[in-house]
């Protein structure tokens, strides 16, 4: 689904204006988005967490020159489900 999508959706099932879904799921995203950078984990009771997770310094390789390369130290987001989720969606 894309945003439109989920905000279609969530209009259909709430009646709520579009435009006031926009904006709360665009101020959701940049919230999760702003904490996650501060590392700060943005937890949903039932659902997950939102967290970055470091990746450690290793040799990679080029593979069109076929030369070893170094993968700096970095971060990246992740989302953890929570066992409720991952069980619902095993079941459905």
């Amino acid at each position: 689904m894309t945003t439109t999508e989920v905000i279609s959706a969530i209009a259909r099932k709430t009646g709520i204006d579009r435009n006031d879904i926009r904006k709360t799921v665009e101020g959701l995203l940049q919230v999760i988005e702003d904490a996650v950078i501060d590392n700060h984990r943005v937890h949903f009771s039932g659902f997950g967490s939102f967290y970055k997770k470091k990746r450690a310094k290793k040799i990679g390789r080029n593979l069109n020159t076929n030369t070893a390369i170094v993968v700096e130290e970095h971060y990246i987001p992740y989302f953890n489900h929570s066992k409720f989720f991952a069980e619902k969606v095993k079941n459905a």
